[in-house]
């Protein structure tokens, strides 16, 4: 299992504006996306359906390691 970690501004921004988004829902998605894709500035977009967000699909961004989490939000305009 992946040792993952979470940026400063994750712990203290994105947790406190998206209080319904769990550590371990942004963890699925990374561990299990249905697409993911390299983004600038050595990042990763991920995304999967959370059945917890009514199905919604998540977006999570990563740091290069792909370990390290640094945001997430419900992605209203992602099609499968």
């Amino acid at each position: 299992m992946a040792d993952f970690q979470f940026t400063e501004y994750f712990e203290t921004d994105v947790s406190l504006r998206r209080p319904y988004l769990s550590k371990e829902m942004c963890i699925r998605v990374v561990e299990n996306p249905m697409r993911s894709e390299r983004q600038e500035h050595n990042r990763f977009r991920f995304w999967a359906a959370v059945p917890e967000l009514g199905g919604r699909f998540l977006r999570v961004v990563t740091l290069a390691d792909k370990l390290t989490i640094h945001n997430a939000f419900p992605d209203r305009r992602f099609r499968p």
